[in-house]
C-alpha cells in the first residue's frame, strides 16, 4: 500500500500537467486523454475524496472540520485566532469555498473520466457513477442547486447550468441504481485491485456501498420507496467503516490528511492547528453527564482533567489567567487522531446504522430500529477503540438507552451526532437543520443570529466565471436545502 501513495503525488503532477498540455494542444481532446490508464486516476481521485472530508494536502480546512465548528464540537484554546470566521458564522464567498471548488476541480473531474471509459472497464465505470453520487450529495447539502446535468464537460460547456437541488437528489438515487446494474452485467471487465484504495476491487462492497449513499440519501430527503428499495436490494449495506488507504506514511505530503492538520508533522511535533483545537466546554459536559466512555477518545485529557472552552471565547483570563492554554485544555483525542499511517474515513459504519435506524422508525417492517440504533452505537465505540457500549446504552437515560428516550429520533440524531464528532462532522450539521437535533445545541458567543448557519455560499470564483448561471443566492441562515423545508 506504501507504494501505491509513493507515486499518487507524481501521478497528479503529470495528470495536471497533461491537462495543461490538453488546453494547449487544440488537436486533443480533453475528455479523452490517452496518458493515464483506470487504474492510475482510481487510486488519486480516491485520495482527493479524502482530502474533501479532511484537509488538503497543504492543511487546508474541509467539510469535516467545519462540521466540528458548526455542531459546537471543537473550539480554540488561548493564544490563537485559529476560528475568527467560524465562531462569527461568516458565511461569504470565500468561506470554505474550496468545498465547491475542489470538488468540482479533483475529485469529480477524475470520477468523471472513470465514467467515460470503454465497455472493458465498467467496474471502473461503475465506481465512477458511484462516487460521483457521493460527491454530488455533499454538494446539494452544503449549497443547494448546483452545475450537475452539463458539469464536467471542460470544453465542451465551461459555464454549466445549475440544476435544482431536488432533481439532482432524485437523479442521483437513478445512477446509484444504474452503477449496481452495471456491476451485475459487466461482461469481462477489467477488474481494480490494489489500485482501488477502498476496497481493494471488491465489487461486492462498492455495490453494498452504493447502497449505503442511496439509503443516505433517501433517507434525508423522505423518499419511502427509495428507502424500501434499498432495503431490499441484495448486496446489503456496508459492513464496516469506508475508508481511503493509499498507504500513508509518516513523510511530508504522505500523511494521513487528518492527522496532518490537526495531529503531528513527520518529524512528530504537533501541529499549530493541534495545539489551536480543543473541546468546547459544552460537549465534554454532555458526554460526562451520560457517562459516555467515549469522551477520552474523542478528546485528549490533560494531567489537569479535562476542560473545554466556550466556542467565541474573547476573554480568556477570566477568571483566571492561562487558564485555557494548550496544554490545560482537551484537545483532539486519541480515538480520532490515531497515526499518520491511519485510514481516512469518508462514510461511518455508525452513521449507516443509524440511518437504518431512522428509516425502520418511519417504516416498522424494514426491521427493528432500537437494534438498529445500538448497532450504530457500538460501531461508533468501536472506531474510536471505545469498550462497553452495551453498559453505556443500558443506562436508563434519554437519548441514550432506546426505551428511556421520550422522542426516538431525537435519541437517533444525538447519537449520530456524537458518532460522527471529528469523522465526518458535516453529516450532523446537515441533521441538525432539518431536525433541529440535537436540542438545545449552543451557538457561539461570537454569533449575531439565533441559530447556527444552514448552507454555504456559492464561491467567489463560480461568481465570476460562471455568473449568469449562479442562482440568487439563498440567505445562509434562513434558506434551507429542500430535504429541511
Amino acid at each position: 500500500m506504501k507504494n501505491i501513495l509513493k507515486y499518487l503525488n507524481v501521478l497528479i503532477v503529470i495528470l495536471l500537467l497533461t491537462s495543461c498540455e490538453e488546453y494547449l494542444d487544440v488537436n486533443v481532446d480533453p475528455n479523452n486523454p490517452t496518458s493515464a490508464t483506470p487504474d492510475l486516476i482510481l487510486p488519486v481521485a480516491q485520495k482527493y475524496t479524502a482530502n474533501i472530508i479532511h484537509a488538503s494536502d497543504g492543511g487546508g480546512r474541509r467539510a469535516n472540520s467545519i462540521g466540528n465548528m458548526i455542531m459546537y464540537n471543537w473550539s480554540q484554546s488561548d493564544g490563537f485566532a485559529w476560528y475568527p470566521d467560524e465562531f462569527k458564522y461568516n458565511v461569504t464567498s470565500s468561506f470554505y469555498s474550496t468545498i465547491f471548488n475542489d470538488s468540482y476541480s479533483s475529485a469529480l473531474k477524475q470520477y468523471q473520466l472513470l465514467t467515460q471509459l470503454e465497455e472493458k472497464y465498467d467496474y471502473y465505470k461503475a465506481i465512477g457513477m458511484i462516487m460521483k453520487a457521493y460527491h454530488f450529495q455533499l454538494l446539494v447539502d452544503f449549497y443547494g442547486d448546483v452545475p450537475y446535468s452539463e458539469a464536467l464537460l471542460r470544453k465542451d460547456n465551461a459555464t454549466p447550468k445549475y440544476d435544482k437541488a431536488v432533481d439532482i437528489y432524485a437523479d442521483l438515487l437513478v445512477q446509484l441504481d444504474a452503477a449496481i446494474t452495471l456491476i451485475n452485467g459487466a461482461k469481462l471487465p477489467v477488474a481494480p485491485g490494489a489500485d482501488d484504495v477502498m476496497f481493494g476491487g471488491d465489487m461486492t462492497k462498492w455495490k453494498q456501498f452504493a447502497n449505503t449513499v442511496k439509503l443516505r440519501i433517501a433517507v434525508r430527503s423522505k423518499n419511502a420507496a427509495a428507502i424500501t428499495a434499498a432495503f431490499a436490494e441484495p448486496s446489503g449495506f456496508i459492513t464496516s467503516d469506508v475508508m481511503v488507504q493509499p498507504g500513508y506514511s509518516v513523510d511530508a505530503g504522505k500523511q494521513n490528511p487528518f492527522w496532518n492538520l490537526y495531529g503531528a508533522d513527520e518529524s512528530g511535533t504537533k501541529t499549530m492547528t493541534n495545539n489551536a483545537t480543543c473541546a468546547t466546554d459544552y460537549i465534554l459536559t454532555y458526554l460526562a453527564s451520560t457517562n459516555d466512555p467515549r469522551l477520552d477518545r474523542l478528546y485528549e485529557k490533560p494531567a489537569t482533567g479535562h476542560l473545554g472552552v466556550k466556542q467565541g471565547l474573547l476573554d480568556y483570563d477570566t477568571p483566571v489567567v492561562d487558564a485555557f492554554v494548550p496544554e490545560k485544555v482537551s484537545n483532539i483525542g486519541p480515538g480520532l487522531l490515531k497515526s499518520a499511517t491511519m485510514g481516512a474515513c469518508i462514510f461511518t459504519l455508525a452513521e449507516n446504522n443509524f440511518n437504518k435506524a431512522e428509516a425502520a422508525l418511519a417504516q416498522p417492517s424494514l426491521g427493528s430500529a432500537k437494534s438498529f440504533y445500538e448497532a450504530g452505537i457500538t460501531a461508533s465505540f468501536a472506531y474510536l477503540g471505545a469498550s462497553g457500549a452495551a453498559a453505556y446504552y443500558g443506562q436508563a437515560l434519554n437519548n441514550v438507552s432506546w426505551d428511556a428516550s421520550s422522542n426516538k429520533l431525537q435519541a437517533i440524531i444525538t447519537q449520530k451526532w456524537i458518532a460522527v464528532n471529528g469523522i465526518t462532522a458535516e453529516q450532523s450539521w446537515f441533521d441538525y437543520t432539518r431536525t433541529k437535533f440535537p436540542a438545545n445545541l449552543p451557538i457561539s458567543a461570537q454569533a449575531t443570529t439565533a441559530d447556527r448557519p444552514v448552507r454555504l455560499f456559492y464561491p467567489s470564483g463560480e461568481l465570476s466565471s460562471n455568473g449568469a448561471n449562479v442562482p440568487t443566492q439563498p440567505n445562509a441562515f434562513t434558506g434551507k436545502i429542500f430535504w429541511a423545508n
